[in-house]
């Protein structure tokens, strides 16, 4: 669906996309990650050619390209910050940007009142966007982008304003679009939605590319610890942890646990005496590290290439 190629982007004396290159496939979710300033919202706003890159290429699939470049009806956009109109009601703000994308009105306000109804903001249609509360406004974006049926949607920070509950419905109607064949786009700091959701994960740093792949493809590139669950009762000294060779990092998690992780050689027998010197331990298991564990060690190691 979209292949970047060894793109470039520089503003004064700053590389915000070094050389970048990527592609997406037709039909999956893709998820674009990276700390602040790595690069995403640059890389998302030269897709959607909001700005040029100074070098390489971006080039789409030939089912959504003209004579004249993209087809932008069929493009869709979610950015990161809101760009509705406050003072319109919800419901002309939604069919007029599916308007923008060549969409009839009268198609548009049926398909809105559907979306608007599932995401429980049918009897809030009428009111102005200004009245709603930052998560509901987040909903009215949300639909904005995909309400024209685009082939290919950028979602920046989708998750943004929602609680948990509306954090699962976001995700849950993110997989429905890629199940009706919708190409989609992703960046968002939720980790573990993103593990659950994505298709293909890419981590950037500094404009550049750290490690791509699936979930498990990245697991076997970046993973070379263990990582078990300890769990305290009463005070922790954690100076001993520190005096344990085989521990390769710690910090704490919910619940009164600790997260140890090990050097991948290390024999959990190696590590018990100095993990019981630091306190009294209620319970121990191991467990899997997760995407974002992979995010944190990624970032925190001097941002080098894995691949």
């Amino acid at each position: 669906m979209l292949t970047f190629s060894d793109v470039s982007k520089r503003y004064s004396k700053v590389t915000a996309v070094d050389r970048l290159s990527f592609e997406i496939r037709k039909g999956e979710i893709f998820a674009l990650l990276g700390p602040n300033g790595a690069g995403k919202t640059t890389s998302l706003r030269m897709i959607m050619q909001i700005i040029q890159p100074d070098s390489g290429a971006i080039v789409f699939d030939p089912s959504i390209t003209t004579n004249n470049g993209v087809d932008r009806s069929r493009l869709g956009y979610l950015p990161e910050d809101r760009g509705l109109y406050q003072d319109t009601p919800v419901i002309r703000t939604v069919v007029y940007l599916a308007s923008l994308r060549g969409r009839d009105a009268t198609w548009s306000r049926k398909k809105a009142v559907e979306w608007l109804e599932r995401f429980g903001l049918r009897d809030r249609m009428n009111d102005k966007v200004s009245a709603l509360s930052k998560g509901n406004q987040q909903k009215v974006q949300f639909i904005s982008s995909i309400l024209h049926e685009p082939d290919f949607v950028v979602l920046d920070e989708p998750f943004s304003g929602f609680d948990p509950i509306n954090q699962e419905l976001i995700s849950g109607v993110i997989r429905e679009l890629r199940e009706s064949g919708m190409t989609i786009l992703l960046s968002a700091h939720q980790m573990q939605l993103v593990e659950r959701i994505a298709d293909r994960i890419l981590l950037i740093n500094n404009g550049r590319k750290l490690v791509s792949g699936s979930i498990d493809e990245i697991h076997r590139q970046t993973v070379s610890d263990t990582k078990i669950l300890v769990q305290y009762i009463g005070d922790v000294d954690t100076s001993r942890f520190g005096k344990i060779p085989q521990i390769s990092k710690f910090q704490p998690a919910d619940n009164g646990n600790w997260e140890i992780f090990l050097d991948d050689a290390s024999s959990l027998n190696d590590v018990l005496t100095g993990l019981t010197s630091a306190g009294n331990i209620t319970g121990l298991k191991t467990a899997d590290v997760n995407l974002h564990d992979i995010f944190i060690q990624s970032f925190t190691n001097g941002g080098k290439d894995h691949a």
